[in-house]
């Protein structure tokens, strides 16, 4: 397990799900992953910074927003 930092590029408040760049990488986007749903949708704007937990590094879509910040 790790906890990695990003930007939210997309949130889609319907399936709470969003699209995040890493810190790390400026051409991959994640999509689909899973948003806390402790996360106000009113918190989720594009722009903002993200902390996500990876349960499994080499698989995205275990990867789970926890916190946004700015």
């Amino acid at each position: 397990m790790s906890l990695r930092k990003g930007v939210l590029k997309s949130f889609n408040s319907g399936n709470y799900t969003a699209t995040v760049q890493l810190t790390s990488s400026y051409k991959v986007y994640l999509e689909g992953i899973t948003v806390g749903r402790n996360i106000p949708a009113a918190e989720m704007t594009v722009g903002r910074k993200v902390a996500l937990v990876f349960f499994d590094e080499h698989n995205a879509k275990e990867a789970v927003v926890v916190a946004v910040y700015t």
